[in-house]
């Protein structure tokens, strides 16, 4: 019998190429996978099907990962305010993450041998696979055809030809990775320091035919997004991408990313998230008015560690835990409304209602009125505060002095 191995597949042409391959070559029965973390519609899927079996998989299943992928990842990127060098809400990172996570579990439920992806050795998402596959199903063998043979895109079309596959596979002039925390968009811009994308380079075209602003608001229950525009949904999932098609047409939430690969290398992305953007930018407002001080300052330092792990691929990392513990106990006050305006490439945050506002009038105005203290409060707390820098400074300028002397 032919040893089993899971396939990592999304039907473009490396995971084409490593569906043969695998089969013709190494004679593995090859099941391939595909996990939808929102990248997918359902004609997409049923055209990747038909694809795969037309390349002799043994087995074809489309896993539906978007609920887990929101509640075991993108709820806590939201609780954090997550964005990779405060720019990038980290939409590749966490997909790869989770999709990796999901083909260990399948190649664990059919007793595979073997997993395999079509990563090359170029880039970041190598490593995110093969950590997850080493921890998780550390008993299969990792197979990874277009890294270790080094093929060119020429290479792997005239491969699959001579097996008889005449699937066209034009190369793109941008790459496009879609899902459901935002879209990835490379290309030749993307490969140097200075040059930004071109506007046919977004899927999401603006659209001038939509309203030249529009109000929303989003309805946040304990961190999470549960409702927009006054309707409710059963799940964030819903929500998220309800608020995808709204704000959408208005270009909102592109940006080019720089930052560190995993593989030592500074790399250069374009992206848009509208709603990524939107509901993390709305999530923190919320908190800057129902969090305190120190709850704040704490969350955006364990927020940069917690971005930078899941991006390393170390998203098993126990401390991962640790930290999604710190931010879910954070978010039981956060709770409220925030008011949006879009416009052309651009929003505005216009601010929030909430039961737990701290920003309340019965204990004073900000540069209007004080109720909670007296001016001979403040100078006390004021020669406390500063008792100990003034010793330091008058040490130290007697100090300057003699040695002046």
């Amino acid at each position: 019998m032919k040893k089993k191995i899971v396939l990592a597949y999304s039907g473009g042409l490396d995971t084409s190429f490593c569906a043969v391959y695998l089969s013709k070559k190494l004679n593995y029965e090859v099941h391939a996978v595909t996990v939808n973390t929102g990248g997918f519609s359902q004609e997409e899927i049923d055209a990747i099907e038909k694809r795969a079996y037309e390349l002799g998989v043994h087995s074809y299943t489309c896993v539906d990962a978007m609920e887990d992928y929101y509640t075991t990842c993108v709820k806590y990127l939201i609780f954090g305010n997550v964005l990779k060098n405060n720019t990038y809400p980290l939409s590749v990172s966490a997909e790869r993450t989770i999709q990796a996570k999901t083909i260990a579990d399948y190649a664990l439920q059919i007793q595979a041998e073997a997993v395999a992806h079509g990563s090359t050795g170029a880039g970041n998402d190598q490593v995110r696979f093969d950590v997850i596959f080493n921890i998780l199903c550390p008993n299969t063998t990792i197979i990874t055809p277009i890294r270790d043979l080094q093929l060119s895109r020429e290479a792997e079309i005239h491969f699959l030809q001579e097996n008889g596959f005449e699937i066209n596979f034009e190369k793109a002039l941008y790459s496009i990775n879609k899902g459901l925390w935002g879209t990835s968009v490379g290309g030749k811009e993307t490969l140097t320091s200075h040059g930004y994308l071109p506007e046919q380079a977004f899927p999401s075209q603006l659209n001038t035919a939509v309203a030249p602003s529009t109000d929303v608001t989003l309805h946040f229950e304990k961190g999470e997004i549960v409702g927009i525009n006054n309707k409710a949904f059963s799940n964030p999932v819903q929500a998220i991408q309800h608020l995808e098609n709204i704000a959408a047409p208005y270009a909102i939430g592109r940006d080019m990313h720089v930052g560190d690969t995993i593989v030592g290398i500074k790399g250069r992305v374009g992206f848009e998230a509208a709603a990524a953007i939107l509901i993390l930018k709305g999530h923190h407002l919320l908190e800057k008015h129902t969090l305190s001080k120190f709850q704040l300052n704490l969350k955006s330092q364990l927020a940069d560690w917690y971005g930078s792990w899941l991006h390393e691929g170390l998203f098993l990392d126990p401390a991962m835990r640790d930290i999604e513990a710190f931010f879910e106990s954070t978010q039981d006050k956060v709770t409220g409304k925030v008011f949006i305006t879009l416009l052309p490439y651009r929003y505005i945050l216009k601010g929030i209602e909430s039961e737990n506002d701290l920003m309340n009038a019965k204990f004073g105005s900000y540069g209007e009125m004080n109720l909670g203290w007296s001016g001979e409060d403040v100078k006390g707390y004021s020669k406390i505060i500063s008792n100990s820098l003034s010793i330091y400074h008058k040490v130290n300028a007697a100090q300057k002095e003699v040695n002046a002397n």
